[in-house]
């Protein structure tokens, strides 16, 4: 049996993930990105500035995407917007985190953290993905997400809910009986 989890609690449990996944991701790639070295030397404050810019980034991009119903997406599709997110985030994060100066920008760092981030998540969503089907075809309902796939699918799903069984049952006051057997002559 599956468990489902309320509409509201899915929708905010699929915005923490996708924003928890891209602060980390932006949080390591900053650290890779800074070479590697004595741990005392690593650029902590910065990976941590980075890791909540993008963090912010991936709740607004989220939030957008909701307002505009492009949530309910094949793997495919869904796992490039992803990309593209964690893409814009970790460059917008760049930007916020070194506030932004045209002259003074150091885009060859910004454009590495953010294609190693973005790299971070093209691995994650390829592991989240549920096994291909004995014919090597993506599953219908697979996703890039390492949430739940029905917790996944409630949050995306824009269907109206199914009826309660409550609904389902005949008005008060009415009785219904099976329709009658035609008695064979």
């Amino acid at each position: 049996m599956t468990q489902t989890v309320p509409k509201w609690r899915a929708i905010v449990l699929d915005f923490l993930e996708r924003a928890g996944w891209s602060a980390g991701q932006v949080f390591v790639a900053t650290l890779l990105a800074g070479g590697v070295g004595v741990i005392g030397q690593l650029p902590w404050k910065q990976a941590i500035t980075l890791a909540v810019s993008a963090f912010v980034a991936s709740l607004l991009l989220t939030g957008v995407q909701y307002l505009g119903k492009f949530t309910n997406l094949a793997f495919w599709p869904d796992l490039l917007v992803r990309l593209a997110k964690t893409f814009l985030g970790a460059l917008s994060g760049s930007m916020v985190a070194g506030v932004f100066d045209i002259t003074a920008f150091d885009w060859g760092a910004a454009l590495n953290v953010a294609f190693l981030a973005t790299l971070a998540s093209l691995g994650k969503g390829l592991l989240a993905r549920e096994p291909a089907a004995p014919n090597g075809q993506v599953p219908p309902d697979a996703s890039p997400s390492t949430l739940p796939t029905g917790t996944y699918r409630e949050a995306v799903d824009h269907a109206p809910a199914p009826p309660t069984i409550e609904a389902t049952n005949p008005p008060e006051g009415t009785t219904e009986s099976p329709p009658a057997q035609a008695s064979a002559q």
